[in-house]
């Protein structure tokens, strides 16, 4: 079982900037994938963005062009790097890593919030 947990959600004015983070208790080498799922208030969860072992990565087309994924083996983190934001990006941000065994673990979310 591994432990995430995220942080550097907060509130950002509309076209502002905001870098999510998930560390994980332990490594993260062994997962098969990791992701980042938002919740918005009356909405189901969705997926955001996600990268494979391999480097492969997805996005949402809403959030294409504006939302960057990446990972640090060393720090055991996943990032989301969100830039131009708006206020329909406004959710509860949620990390989630698969294991090769295709067993998820979530975090418990962390808040952004875009104003107009």
């Amino acid at each position: 079982q591994v432990q995430l947990v995220e942080s550097g959600g907060g509130l950002v004015q509309a076209g502002g900037s905001l870098r999510l983070s998930c560390a994980a208790s332990r490594s993260i080498f062994s997962f098969r994938a990791m992701g980042w799922h938002r919740q918005a208030p009356g909405k189901q969860r969705e997926l955001v963005a996600a990268i494979t072992s391999g480097g492969s990565v997805n996005y949402a087309d809403s959030v294409k062009g504006r939302f960057t994924i990446s990972r640090d083996y060393a720090e055991n983190t996943v990032y989301l790097q969100m830039d131009s934001l708006k206020p329909e990006d406004t959710a509860v941000y949620y990390c989630r890593m698969t294991t090769t065994y295709g067993i998820d673990s979530w975090g418990k979310g962390t808040l952004v919030t875009v104003s107009s």
